[in-house]
């Protein structure tokens, strides 16, 4: 049985990330001109201010804005209802696996708030530079909440990938 205190904090992550998205935002917004590219590590790393109204790699930005108003909002609100529903209901998350979790969700409220806060959509800014692969010179324009978001992904499904392991030996 997990104490309250297990229970909570792994949501000091999830509000670290939820702040440091929305620091470098109100900071992107205040500094860097719109759509022009401002170089970090010459071409490689660049800071490019821009404002995505559909979702990862900009899927659904053609849908009408009423639909997309809709989906972008009820879909992740609802991904996130049911992961808070599992973190709170499931003994069987290991503790590195409800902090992987409370990172998740600090992403996805980070873009959420966009959504409902900032007109346009969200706010992204980190520009990297892919060098053709996948067929991309870059890759598309991301935040800090995506990168979690997907960085935080990845390694859950690792932690899965280890567990099943060790469970065969």
């Amino acid at each position: 049985m997990l104490t309250i205190k297990e229970r909570f904090l792994p949501f000091t992550l999830t509000f670290l990330v939820i702040l440091l998205d929305q620091v470098s935002k109100i900071i992107v917004i205040a500094m860097l001109p719109f759509a022009r590219p401002v170089e970090v590590l010459g071409d490689f790393l660049r800071l490019t201010y821009v404002k995505n109204p559909a979702i990862a790699f900009s899927l659904g930005r053609d849908l009408p804005s009423g639909l997309r108003t809709i989906m972008f909002l009820v879909l992740p609100l609802s991904v996130l209802a049911i992961l808070l529903y599992f973190f709170f209901s499931s003994l069987d998350f290991s503790r590195s696996q409800r902090w992987i979790l409370a990172a998740i969700i600090g992403g996805g409220v980070g873009n959420i708030f966009d959504r409902l806060f900032r007109s346009g959509g969200v706010v992204d800014f980190i520009d990297v530079k892919f060098y053709g692969i996948f067929g991309l010179e870059r890759w598309p324009i991301f935040n800090i909440a995506d990168s979690t978001v997907v960085v935080a992904g990845i390694l859950l499904l690792l932690s899965y990938l280890i567990i099943k392991k060790e469970a065969k030996k």
